[in-house]
């Protein structure tokens, strides 16, 4: 999709308008496992925060494109996997949108006074690490120039069209915190399989901006 035209479209893209005809929380379910759907929430006990930040950005032929991240091989639960940028909020962060926005500056370079905020959306759980993920949609208006931190391995540059195709959507044999060997829903972008939280806010992306452009 050409930049320009989704910046048209993504001006809808507030969640307080669309409540009456949009779940967030039941487009993310769609790509959890049926093990997942079982899982206790009243049993959650000190859990800490953390934001994403899902950036929207033209490449260089003007595409609509967003970031996600292949982690480092570090010690840590979410270590190797492929993630949006952002992380654990700091007590110095005003707000979790200043989370989401100051770790992205320091995980893939983007200045902060450069992404535009579009809106929230709704919060993951994340039972490994027992944090509470709070996503946002953002944007920059030009192409960005990445400088990765020591935090990630690789930059994954995907096309919005891609995250579109339903023929990217399928599922894959894993073994997660709560079982092995289960079917999981994920998306499929060239080689890299995207499952858990970050599928989950994926898939509420898409579904938001389909109803976006239907509108």
């Amino acid at each position: 999709m050409e930049f320009q035209a989704f910046l048209t479209k993504i001006s809808q893209l507030n969640i307080e308008k669309q409540k009456p005809l949009f779940d967030g929380l039941a487009a993310q379910l769609k790509m959890t496992p049926k093990e997942r759907l079982k899982f206790d929430f009243t049993k959650i006990k000190n859990p800490k925060e953390a934001a994403v930040l899902a950036l929207f950005y033209p490449n260089a032929a003007n595409e609509t494109c967003f970031l996600l991240t292949l982690r480092a091989n570090y010690k840590g639960t979410h270590a190797a996997q492929i993630s949006f940028p952002g992380g654990k909020k700091d007590t110095a962060d005003y707000s979790l949108e200043d989370t989401a926005l100051r770790e992205t500056q320091e995980e893939v370079g983007i200045k902060t006074k450069y992404i535009k905020i579009v809106t929230p959306l709704h919060k993951t759980y994340i039972p490994p690490s027992n944090f509470w993920v709070f996503p946002f949609i953002g944007i920059t208006q030009s192409t960005p120039k990445f400088i990765k931190n020591y935090e990630v391995e690789k930059l994954l540059e995907i096309p919005l069209k891609e995250l579109l195709n339903d023929t990217n959507l399928t599922t894959k044999i894993l073994s997660t915190s709560y079982m092995e060997n289960i079917s999981v829903p994920c998306f499929k972008f060239n080689d890299y399989i995207v499952w858990g939280a970050t599928a989950m806010i994926l898939n509420e992306i898409k579904e938001l901006i389909l109803l976006c452009l239907d509108a």
